[in-house]
């Protein structure tokens, strides 16, 4: 049997990811005497994109997100960050408009926690503290390491790892491997940022994931058999796979209908808002300072 996520063991290497990052950015950034250094906590919302919900970032059932970064800001347009998030998506399919999701009436939720290091593009010149370029929207894109864990509720109203269960036959039917708990992301969005102060700003901010795994929601593919997914993985595996509520044409079950779709991937992503605080001396005087 798969052996679980275990959740210390990812944080363990996610800090030593970001040690090794830090020390490797700190190198970098020396070419870049004259750039500020900033420091930011972040709050907001997650939402996902998947089989429980297509297209709509506003629908599911949203969750606090929180995180904090670094920036390197290169020059007034430039600037490199490293960002540490942890949050929750979660989607039902009673909360969808669609007759076919509700009839098949699945949910997950899932925690992760993504390290991501991303550069940054400003509209127009933006120098934290200085008057004379208060706003500026930006762009943003990079790369990030995630770790997820997709759990449904049991009957009892108790959540359990889906990942184990093999749902869909993962792990226990012939060349169907388990999914990883954990991939690489490319993560893009665009914010804004306004100076508060000599050494503070505000910044909000919209991004998106796109991943590289059909399974932040446990759907993909198929039901399999019901009779040969209890033997294999039990009676409570068969219950986080299939709910369905009517089956179609008076069928004796579910095997071989469609459960996700595996030609679309999964996305993630955060509306976010961030308070940062300039750690570093002002620019130099070729910054407008």
């Amino acid at each position: 049997m798969t052996t679980n996520y275990k959740l210390p063991t990812t944080y363990l290497k996610i800090v030593m990811c970001l040690f090794m990052a830090t020390s490797a950015f700190d190198s970098f950034a020396q070419i870049f005497q004259g750039g500020s250094k900033e420091i930011g906590y972040q709050i907001g919302t997650s939402y996902y994109l998947g089989d429980l919900n297509p297209s709509n970032p506003l629908a599911g059932r949203h969750h606090v997100v929180q995180g904090g970064y670094f920036r390197h800001n290169i020059n007034s347009r430039i600037g490199i960050r490293l960002q540490l998030l942890q949050g929750t998506i979660e989607a039902w399919d009673e909360d969808s408009n669609n007759a076919w999701s509700q009839n098949r009436n699945l949910h997950f939720r899932n925690k992760m926690v993504e390290f991501s290091v991303s550069g940054e593009i400003n509209y127009i010149d933006h120098v934290m503290g200085n008057t004379d370029n208060r706003l500026t929207g930006y762009l943003t894109a990079g790369i990030a390491y995630f770790t997820h864990d997709p759990e449904a509720k049991d009957s009892y109203g108790n959540w359990h790892p889906l990942q184990p269960l093999g749902t869909e036959g993962q792990g226990w039917t012939f060349g169907n491997d388990p999914y990883r708990l954990n991939g690489i992301a490319l993560p893009f969005g665009m914010g804004f940022k306004v100076n508060l102060g000599p050494a503070i700003a505000f910044q909000m901010e919209w991004g998106l994931r796109k991943t590289w795994t059909d399974y932040l929601d446990d759907v993909s593919t198929s039901y399999v058999n019901p009779v040969e997914l209890r033997q294999a993985r039990g009676e409570l595996a068969l219950e986080m796979a299939d709910r369905i509520l009517d089956l179609p044409d008076e069928l004796p079950h579910s095997q071989g209908l469609q459960r996700g779709d595996p030609g679309l991937d999964d996305k993630y992503g955060y509306f976010l808002a961030s308070i940062a605080f300039r750690v570093s001396k002002k620019p130099t005087s070729c910054w407008e300072q």
